[in-house]
């Protein structure tokens, strides 16, 4: 429905700043990635949300910093026997402290930038909440890191798979929304009223298999489940690899035996491919959704490619950074089509 807005609203300029973020947040989520293939996600102990935006800046400072990492169990497990340095520490810090020093620059250009238009009064009507709601889940996805990381510093070598892929999931979700209110804003902004787009019975089906999908992905991350079988399409031989440890009940293995998590992740692509492709073209079928189904169908058949690569290589660094970069590409547009395919005329 229709509805009036002040006329110093400029929903383009809104728009602009919402895919800016989601840009931010699309640089986080690759930055994240490589900050979990290169074990760098507990190198950091402490959480200050201000002062931890300096890093270390003389000897004295380095030295506290990797003190405290080595109380973790991380080290006294694995680096430390493995006789790890100051130097090599200053490696794995570096990567977590971007990773964070990133998820600043997104808190502060969404909020300044909110500001901004808020004070100018050019927030179009009706979507004052949906920006203070954006802004307030980029405020959990801060809170949920930092509980994804504690789980790593007490009694475990590395962080929980679960709290792993709900901070992960959760910034994809973040993305996706500041992308589909970026659109809605444009459509305003190109027409005059305000008509935003609903989530079709389609896209809904086709969010939850991709879902799947990703979560399952989330945990080989944090299982290091990918590199069980540096194989395809076999595992170890076998269509179903052997070593899938069943003696804690199915559910126990569904969501914590590597085996079975890189073979369910392996085989559901095919799964999401069948969906998406369906998706795709119902979004072709759509005035001006063409855009969005190539970017579809391109985004998960080069997913598909560099994720066999990626098993292939035994998990190269790179190639799982760009499996995990594509698959934000994919997640960014299914969104652009679920928000095509649901216009309202």
């Amino acid at each position: 429905m229709a509805s009036e807005s002040p006329s110093s609203a400029r929903p383009r300029g809104l728009s602009n700043l919402l895919l800016l973020t989601a840009a931010l947040v699309f640089a986080m989520v690759i930055v994240g990635g490589i900050t979990r293939l290169t074990e760098s996600g507990l190198s950091i102990t402490e959480w200050r949300p201000i002062s931890g935006a300096i890093p270390p800046l003389n000897s004295a400072d380095w030295d506290h910093a990797f003190s405290l990492y080595q109380q973790t169990p991380e080290y006294r497990e694995i680096n430390g026997p493995a006789g790890m340095t100051l130097a090599q520490f200053k490696q794995i810090y570096w990567w977590e402290f971007l990773h964070r020093l990133l998820g600043r620059v997104v808190g502060l250009v969404f909020g300044l930038g909110l500001l901004w238009f808020a004070i100018r009064q050019a927030i179009p009507r009706g979507y004052a909440w949906k920006m203070v709601a954006l802004f307030v889940l980029g405020g959990l996805q801060g809170a949920l890191g930092w509980y994804m990381v504690v789980s790593g510093l007490s009694d475990r070598t590395d962080v929980s798979h679960f709290r792993l892929s709900a901070h992960l999931l959760l910034a994809l979700a973040i993305m996706a929304a500041l992308i589909w209110t970026a659109l809605d804003l444009r459509r305003l902004a190109a027409s005059g009223e305000d008509r935003p787009s609903r989530l079709t019975r389609v896209g809904l089906v086709t969010a939850a298999i991709l879902f799947v999908q990703l979560l399952y992905g989330a945990w080989v991350a944090g299982l290091n489940a990918g590199q069980v079988s540096p194989t395809w399409p076999d595992m170890q031989g076998r269509f179903i690899p052997d070593g899938i440890d069943w003696s804690q009940g199915i559910g126990w293995a569904l969501s914590h035996d590597p085996y079975l998590i890189h073979f369910i992740h392996r085989w559901w692509a095919w799964v999401a491919a069948a969906a998406l492709v369906i998706f795709a073209r119902k979004v072709r079928a759509v005035p001006g959704g063409r855009p969005a189904s190539i970017a579809i169908h391109s985004a998960f058949g080069t997913q598909i490619i560099i994720g066999t690569l990626t098993v292939l290589s035994g998990v190269a660094i790179w190639l799982a950074a760009l499996h995990q970069a594509i698959g934000a590409m994919l997640v960014a547009a299914v969104a652009w089509g679920a928000h095509v395919q649901g216009r309202r005329t």
